[in-house]
């Protein structure tokens, strides 16, 4: 039998978590190597466990999936990490990618489609849908060409789409693990580059260009 494929799975909910394990337990190549419920604790199996992809979702606690993807490709830079979020591909996956994923893919995806992402960033290649290798293709084209919210750091974006759903800069602090401060200037920062006045402004933005789920 070949030697199965040892998958850290990373997400804060445990329906979610088992959901995985049941699809993995219906094949003979993969296991699950160790799990984790936030970002930090995600950091730390991934340095207490040998594994071959890390299954990791963007929105958990304590530390978001984008800033864990990061971490772990500065420590871990030749290990494949898979997306798996409940955000729509338009709003992360590209943030994904550049921050050093090898594939993104939405918690709507059919479970046949999960193992054949596994699979394929296992062994050294990139997994996008369709649709993200639009948007791939779409974003060689120049910097004059993309939308405000398209040439904003990912921090600032993160900022950018929790504030376009609403959540006052306190929440915001409290899950990005910043203070209120940092956040407000992040709002500053985000008025500026892209040309807006109010808040008001910056969640009418984001709900016109599908920023909130």
């Amino acid at each position: 039998m070949a030697e199965k494929i040892r998958v850290l799975i990373a997400d804060d909910h445990a329906i979610v978590r088992q959901g995985f394990k049941q699809i993995f337990s219906e094949t003979e190549d993969l296991v699950v190597a160790g799990e984790a419920d936030d970002g930090v604790d995600a950091l730390a199996i991934a340095r207490q466990n040998e594994w071959d992809v890390f299954l990791l979702d963007i929105s958990m606690p304590n530390r978001n999936g984008i800033d864990t993807l990061k971490q772990l490709k500065r420590e871990f830079p030749k290990q494949p990490v898979l997306i798996l979020s409940m955000h729509p591909e338009e709003q992360y996956a590209l943030r994904a990618l550049k921050a050093g994923a090898s594939g993104y893919l939405t918690k709507q995806s059919a479970p046949d489609q999960l193992v054949t992402a596994i699979r394929q960033v296992a062994r050294g290649k990139k997994y996008v849908s369709p649709g993200v290798a639009q948007q791939l293709a779409e974003a060689i084209a120049d910097d004059t060409e993309k939308l405000p919210h398209e040439r904003i750091t990912d921090r600032e974006y993160q900022v950018l789409v929790m504030i376009a759903q609403g959540k006052p800069l306190t929440q915001i602090a409290d899950e990005l693990n910043l203070g209120v401060a940092t956040v407000s200037t992040y709002r500053a920062r985000l008025l500026e580059k892209m040309g807006l006045k109010s808040t008001a402004e910056l969640i009418h933005y984001g709900l016109r260009h599908g920023l909130v789920d």
